[in-house]
């Protein structure tokens, strides 16, 4: 038996998270996750892996609108309501699908905030309301799942134990430990052994509400070297070098942390923190 002491969205891609004591389950991930991101001129996505600046900026949510702020500008708010006449094709990853673009006023706050990319000025766009991005088929063992702006996945688990395993490793490396915030999982659990999660296939509600499928480790980029609040890449090499050396993925090569999900259950069911899954 495990609880889930934490739960997390990300609205825009790349931006700063907010940590929920509940959340709305839809296919897709948890509800408003990963339903912006940040596109160019040409519709390509652009995320912290190009401009860690993007850290910078906080999101928040209310009842109408996603609130963007930045120090020294003042708050953006976007209708939670999407354009309708806006649509684009946009580019995440190998994938094209449709959003909307937020508009004139979105692109240049996020240009006074953090630049241009390539000499443009960013676009934000949301994932339009009737879009479908299918999950990759050669891990769903048959399944169907659609994600939105995520890298490919509607959720991220990983367990409390497996980052406390990784800072033992980093500070025996002389390297700093690192917060969660560094890996934006959507759901974090307690209770667990040190990557207990790569062993496991599901997870579902003590209640049977709602079921997690776990489909493939995820492997890890340098947003992972970003300070989540501040931008900063103290150590360009760090976590990754110690995920690298840890991998316990015989079969693969890279550096890997938590797990891919999809929802096989319980889509319009709350999460909460505190839930107990087995």
């Amino acid at each position: 038996m495990f609880t889930i002491s934490s739960l997390h969205i990300y609205p825009v891609k790349s931006l700063q998270g907010i940590a929920l004591s509940d959340a709305v389950l839809t296919m897709q991930g948890l509800a408003f996750d990963r339903q912006w991101m940040l596109v160019d001129a040409a519709g390509k996505f652009v995320t912290q892996r190009q401009m860690p600046a993007l850290a910078r900026i906080s999101t928040r949510l209310t009842a109408e609108c996603l609130v963007l702020e930045h120090a020294g500008l003042p708050p953006l708010s976007i209708p939670l309501v999407p354009m309708p006449d806006n649509r684009c094709a946009v580019t995440v990853w190998r994938d094209t699908c449709m959003g909307c673009d937020e508009g004139a006023a979105a692109s240049h706050w996020l240009t006074q905030a953090v630049g241009q990319w390539q000499g443009g000025d960013l676009r934000l766009v949301r994932f339009a309301p009737e879009g479908v991005r299918p999950v990759d088929p050669a891990y769903m063992d048959g399944d169907s799942a659609d994600t939105a702006f995520s890298d490919g996945y509607p959720f991220l688990i990983v367990s409390e134990a497996s980052l406390a395993a990784v800072n033992v490793q980093l500070l025996a490396n002389g390297a700093e430990a690192v917060p969660m915030a560094r890996f934006r999982p959507n759901i974090v659990l307690s209770g667990m052994s040190a990557f207990g999660e790569n062993d496991c296939k599901t997870f579902t509600a003590t209640d049977a509400s709602y079921r997690f499928t776990l489909r493939k480790p995820c492997q890890r980029c340098k947003t992972t070297t970003v300070d989540q609040r501040t931008g900063v890449i103290a150590n360009p090499k760090e976590p990754l070098r110690t995920l690298t050396a840890m991998n316990p993925y015989p079969h693969l090569s890279g550096a890997y942390f938590g797990q891919n999900a999809t929802l096989t259950l319980g889509h319009g069911v709350v999460i909460k923190v505190g839930d107990q899954v087995q």
